[in-house]
């Protein structure tokens, strides 16, 4: 049978990684797909590199539009990144009648909508196992292996560069600026590492799952976003005293009032398996209502776990390379006229329970003070600490664990908790997820 000709744009780190996982696992490969997959086209502006790379078994062009109007190319991989030339590339491709595989999260969750509205028109397929979690096939587990269930929630660490910063701080007591500097002499951080610290990059990941789990479209927008930048070693170490980790989390909920769309910062309870998910590993914590919580875990970044998805994604595509569109896995789990125009909920509304921490001037009254203001907006307390002064000083750290409450009820208790003259600073608040069976 003649073999399926793939076209790859960009050959750096992940497209390294495709390459050799190919090459290394072909027959193995080639007996699950039924028919050999090849790279015969690379496009890449480091000619030398990848010319290096491919060995002399791949035609090596700088142009991406030479690979996606080639009428030999069957499938176009893209693994370039981005918001533009990617996207421009891919709908050439789609329109070009070429199947596409990609990695890229940031362009799925801008430009998602229109590049499936495009290739449901075309007739194609655009497979992204390996734009969310690297290695892990949370997208197939959402798309077909849960498909009997109707998903309840969705809590993930689905950004292990943020995750390894929160791991560090936690076990050597380390302050971010510090564990920041070394995530990026490791490499698990860029020079800029904006995306993944101020939690960018999750909210990417997390429109794509909440889009597949609920058959919503993509809403990037629509993403309440919140980073890891201004947490203190001081907060980690109160939240362990109190039984809780705090990770950065990706928690999408199906509500009466809405769906939930949100990440930052949590405090989860130390014995779920999630909260001991650490470095730069992945988990994503499914809650369907016939099979219960399941957990995904493993390497989300790197070249070839991350090769690991896209060849998947590639066998996916050759073995429905013939067949009817019609009867292909809809890009999004749901057929592309039933998806829902669901209600986001905006983060005011959003019910869950906190972590606040408060600096105060060691007198009396001050916690009659504050819990007042709590109770007149009916929100109660679960549990509290309040550090003793230490020789000398005249503040003192109060920390408090609420039961559920609204966010915009919280919100008017910081307001007037932050009035107060004895109340020093701003109030930390941490968000807090049980993620328990219900």
């Amino acid at each position: 049978m003649k073999p399926i000709n793939v076209g790859l744009l960009g050959i750096g780190t992940v497209g390294g990684g495709t390459w050799s996982v190919l090459a290394r696992n072909r027959e193995e490969i080639q007996r699950r797909a039924g028919r050999e997959i090849r790279i015969s086209m690379i496009a890449d502006k480091d000619l030398a590199k990848a010319q290096r790379l491919a060995g002399g078994g791949a035609t090596v062009v700088a142009d991406g539009d030479a690979v996606v109007g080639h009428p030999d190319i069957d499938i176009v991989v893209e693994l370039i990144g981005g918001y533009t030339v990617a996207k421009d590339l891919v709908l050439k491709a789609i329109a070009n009648g070429k199947h596409v595989v990609t990695a890229n999260k940031a362009m799925l969750a801008v430009h998602g909508n229109a590049i499936f509205a495009a290739a449901q028109q075309r007739g194609v397929t655009v497979a992204f196992e390996a734009a969310v979690a690297g290695g892990v096939p949370i997208i197939k587990a959402l798309r077909e292996g849960l498909t009997a269930n109707r998903i309840e929630w969705i809590a993930g660490i689905i950004n292990g560069t943020s995750n390894f910063i929160l791991s560090e701080m936690r076990e050597k007591g380390l302050p971010f600026g510090e564990v920041l500097r070394e995530a990026q002499a490791r490499g698990y951080a860029e020079a800029d590492p904006t995306f993944d610290i101020e939690g960018i990059d999750a909210a990417h990941k997390l429109t794509i799952l909440a889009a597949i789990a609920f058959g919503i479209p993509m809403q990037f927008e629509r993403v309440y976003t919140e980073g890891i930048a201004r947490l203190t070693r001081e907060d980690i170490r109160y939240a362990e005293s109190l039984g809780y980790r705090i990770k950065l989390l990706g928690i999408t909920k199906r509500t009466p009032q809405g769906i939930e769309l949100r990440v930052h910062p949590t405090l989860v309870p130390a014995r779920r398996l999630i909260a001991n998910v650490e470095g730069v590993m992945n988990a994503i914590l499914v809650k369907g209502d016939a099979v219960g919580a399941t957990m995904y875990y493993g390497a989300g970044a790197g070249a070839e776990p991350t090769a690991s998805a896209v060849v998947a994604d590639l066998v996916d595509v050759t073995r429905l390379h013939t067949a009817d569109p019609e009867h292909r896995v809809p890009h999004l789990a749901f057929q592309p006229d039933r998806l829902a125009d669901t209600r986001i909920l905006p983060m005011e509304e959003v019910i869950t329970s906190y972590y606040l921490r408060m600096r105060v001037l060691d007198r009396p009254g001050v916690l009659a003070d504050i819990t007042r203001i709590l109770a007149d907006r009916t929100i109660s307390i679960d549990a509290m600490i309040q550090r003793e002064p230490g020789e000398g000083e005249e503040q003192v750290d109060i920390i408090m664990l609420t039961h559920e409450t609204q966010e915009k009820n919280l919100n008017a208790a910081i307001a007037a908790i932050e009035q107060l003259p004895v109340v020093t600073g701003q109030v930390t608040r941490i968000r807090l997820e049980a993620l328990g069976r219900n």
